[in-house]
């Protein structure tokens, strides 16, 4: 599936800002089975500098200064994206253990980003939290297959949990929502994350964008779309990293878009920065996630 996606972020300040240092990670980083073109970044005003770099997780991070005091600023990325299904290369074939996944990665030599071994610890946002962990064991157990274990672990968050985007905050703790049964994507994939790696499980945090599909009859809504979150589970050697989206219950496929993945939400938040000055701030995002056959002339 190729779609073209565009994401336009605006920040309005209440009192001019200086200096101001901003990270930006919205350039989607190598991914199996996705293909990237025709990435383009434009911000207004212009930056003093930008400096692209990646790492240290699975993240490509622009990284843009700007001098002079502004009360505006507005950043807008886009790209064409080919990605190709994957859920039926993970259906269906063998899966080891939890336990026998668990037992390799804390074995294993691999300390690259795409490696196990940094997403088994607990991170700022995503620690350890026994109640969680206490709660996944009926799903997680050490003789289940891993894929199946992690499905039933998916399925349950779905199911045990209501969509409130009123409820927690970006940087509200896994187990605040866990309690709750509320949040957002964010925490229903921190809280697969923490359950997982309770069980010794590598698992990471994913942005990106999900595909959404307007009512029967109905017309695209330009701008609507959002980005994402969904937990990644390293699932041993063969299968690799395979996506779990405990929003929608389902793993991830074509409608999924990668950008980046990191060991929770601030590794691989889209925009996050420092300034000199004071007052309130207002954030307004825009996403258009949309399929190459809707694009006027493709």
């Amino acid at each position: 599936m190729i779609y073209d996606i565009r994401h336009v972020t605006t920040v309005t300040y209440a009192n001019p800002v200086r200096l101001a240092r901003f990270n930006l990670r919205l350039r989607p980083a190598p991914w199996p089975g996705q293909t990237v073109s025709r990435y383009r970044l434009t911000v207004d005003p212009e930056p003093w500098m930008i400096e692209d770099d990646s790492g240290p997780f699975r993240v490509n991070r622009s990284r843009l200064i700007i001098r002079e005091p502004i009360d505006r600023l507005t950043v807008k990325s886009g790209f064409r994206v080919d990605v190709a299904p994957t859920v039926l290369d993970v259906i269906g074939q063998p899966a080891p253990t939890i336990a026998e996944v668990a037992a390799r990665a804390a074995a294993h030599r691999d300390l690259s980003a795409m490696g196990p071994a940094s997403y088994i610890y607990p991170s700022l946002l995503a620690p350890i939290a026994p109640e969680i962990v206490s709660w996944a064991a009926r799903f997680l157990s050490p003789r289940a297959g891993v894929v199946e274990g992690a499905l039933a672990l998916m399925h349950a968050i779905h199911d045990e949990f209501t969509y409130d985007g009123s409820a927690t905050t970006a940087d509200t703790p896994p187990e605040v929502a866990f309690r709750a049964r509320h949040g957002v994507c964010q925490d229903f994939a921190h809280v697969m994350i923490a359950a997982a790696r309770g069980h010794g499980l590598p698992a990471a945090y994913v942005s990106g964008y999900l595909r959404t599909l307007p009512p029967p009859g109905r017309p695209r809504l330009v701008g609507a779309d959002a980005t994402h979150a969904w937990a990644a589970l390293w699932c041993g050697d063969a299968l690799g990293w395979v996506g779990f989206d405990p929003t929608n219950a389902v793993l991830t496929s074509s409608d999924h878009i990668f950008t980046a993945m990191g060991r929770d939400y601030a590794d691989v938040a889209p925009m996050d920065g420092v300034f000199h000055g004071s007052g309130a701030q207002k954030v307004a995002v825009s996403v258009d996630v949309r399929p190459e056959s809707e694009v006027v002339g493709a």
